[in-house]
């Protein structure tokens, strides 16, 4: 077991350097205390201060999603999370993060320095210098809808396969045979998952799969605008959408070039985010259980805590049928 006085020998500084260091004492230069902390990272150090404290505590780590309002992606996911840590006794602290931040404090000494357990991570990219850390953390952390080889971090998702298809199949069952897809961000895992499933749910449904009907949106709403004449171009009757931000944009963008949804134009969003059943017409949409997830999520944290190298876990969607929807329009 590392102690201080290894770190200290590591170093060839005093003890009560090394001390003060960890315990963030103002007579200690910010260089010295973060040469403390990166060197008890590096030594494993770690999860001998965490277990010591009397609440032991974790953090959720936010960059690149809203979560402050009911309304948000991220808001049932933290409250999930915060609501299954208290429960086993830990407290829990949200931090936002930015690149910046990052390139000042490497992800290890961060959490040593709060004296944290684990971390839930979310939104961040696999460009972000912490998501690059993780590869070799020994700190249990667990991410959302990202994987990392390292036994040490989980992923806790929605089946992106299952929701895919789920509504590829809803949209084919109406009778739609040229279905679009709106995608997510380029180069994320999940919205790779997700382009596999949709062109894997269409030849399961004897639909083709055409590269020029999918696209890549990034969470925007406006993004319709570019993409939606184009699909219509290529004869789309429905649209299917990554988040119910990206379908209220195209069902925008619909009323603009005055058609009618369904009558026209089927559109279905993902996520199921109150705004949903507030669309005009009310949004048709894959349901992910964001409150089940950040219940999950911190699960699967307190189990890597406990030794236990969990890869995964993927929690099942549900189709939310609403008005967005209906059967394709017969084309004369």
């Amino acid at each position: 077991m590392v102690t201080i006085r290894d770190i200290a020998q590591r170093l060839g500084i005093a003890v009560s350097t090394v001390s003060k260091g960890l315990n963030g004492a103002p007579d200690v230069s910010a260089e010295t205390r973060q040469l403390v902390l990166d060197t008890a990272v590096e030594m494993g150090y770690a999860a001998k201060r965490t277990r010591r404290q009397a609440q032991p505590k974790v953090c959720v780590l936010v960059e690149n999603m809203e979560y402050a309002n009911s309304g948000q992606f991220g808001y049932e996911i933290v409250a999930g999370f915060r609501l299954a840590a208290a429960a086993r006794g830990w407290a829990v602290d949200v931090l936002p993060t930015t690149p910046e931040a990052q390139a000042r404090t490497k992800y290890g000494s961060l959490l040593l320095e709060g004296g944290y357990g684990g971390a839930f991570i979310l939104g961040l990219t696999p460009q972000d210098a912490y998501m690059r850390a993780l590869a070799g953390t020994g700190t249990p952390t667990v991410l959302l809808d990202n994987c990392v080889p390292n036994a040490s971090v989980g992923y806790v998702g929605t089946d992106s396969w299952e929701g895919v298809e789920l509504g590829v199949r809803h949209l084919a069952g109406l009778g739609h045979r040229k279905i679009a897809f709106l995608n997510g961000t380029r180069d994320s895992m999940v919205s790779e998952e997700r382009r596999l499933a949709f062109l894997h749910a269409t030849w399961l449904c004897g639909l083709s799969a055409d590269e020029r009907m999918m696209a890549y949106g990034y969470y925007e709403q406006n993004c319709a605008r570019e993409y939606v004449p184009h699909f219509l171009a290529q004869g789309a009757t429905a649209i299917l959408c990554a988040s119910d931000g990206i379908a209220r944009g195209v069902l925008a963008e619909l009323r603009r070039l005055g058609l009618r949804v369904p009558g026209d134009v089927s559109v279905m969003g993902y996520d199921d985010l109150p705004l949903a059943a507030g669309c005009e017409p009310p949004l048709t949409t894959i349901r992910q259980d964001r409150l089940a997830l950040g219940k999950s999520a911190f699960s699967l944290l307190d189990s890597l805590m406990n030794g236990v190298a969990v890869s995964k876990v993927l929690l099942r969607p549900q189709l939310i049928v609403r008005e967005s929807t209906g059967p394709a329009p017969v084309r004369k």
